[in-house]
């Protein structure tokens, strides 16, 4: 998936896009929310539409349905965990940087709700002006979403020790990262995400008030 040219002019390095959808979504009776339409479209579409000339290539981070975002965008990648056994967000970042080409990778959850019009060159603005950060990371409405975050990979090395430390927080993780905030406001949001079947009827009905 290549940039147009408007957006190869932009003043940031090259990015690829990873959709982490690697969960069991316990709470969603096992649902695939990449699949899901929350608003007037299926959520892979949706992310894909926001990102196509911002981004390199999309990849999504899942063990399952591949079949499906195939048949739906047929030039996206997939790739699995390195390990099994649904280690969450930092497995699958790591996993990323054993298959993404590019040097930084935006990292967004397949259950987000509002993405931010200016997200990714804002994130960008962050890392740039700390050359120690690793990683910087949305905050909406004073909420930290740490998922949400683009990566450099010089980050392997430091997500590698966490894991082998069985230390999955992505809060502490970035800590010795020196993560960069990107802070967004919307004061309509009520859902950041959705991870509940109640949660998305509730969504759906605060939506449409």
């Amino acid at each position: 998936m290549s940039r147009n040219s408007a957006t190869m002019q932009a003043d940031y390095p090259a990015t690829d896009l990873v959709i982490l959808a690697g969960g069991q979504a316990r709470r969603m009776n096992g649902m695939n929310k990449l699949l899901q339409k929350f608003d007037d479209d299926i959520q892979l579409l949706k992310i894909q539409r926001r990102f196509k000339t911002e981004i390199q290539q999309l990849w999504i981070n899942s063990h399952r349905d591949r079949s499906i975002y195939a048949r739906l965008l047929p030039q996206l990648h997939c790739y699995h965990d390195d390990e099994g056994g649904f280690l969450g967000p930092l497995m699958g970042m790591k996993s990323a940087w054993g298959h993404v080409q590019a040097d930084y990778v935006l990292f967004i959850p397949c259950d987000v709700t509002y993405i931010p019009p200016d997200v990714l060159p804002r994130l960008h603005q962050r890392l740039a002006r700390q050359p120690q950060a690793d990683v910087a990371y949305v905050m909406m409405n004073g909420q930290a979403l740490y998922p949400f975050c683009l990566m450099k990979r010089s980050s392997l090395p430091t997500l590698r020790a966490h894991l082998a430390q069985h230390q999955r927080s992505l809060k502490h993780c970035f800590a010795e990262m020196h993560a960069q905030v990107a802070k967004f406001k919307n004061r309509a949001l009520f859902f950041h995400s959705i991870n509940s079947l109640d949660e998305l009827q509730q969504y759906r009905q605060l939506k449409f008030l």
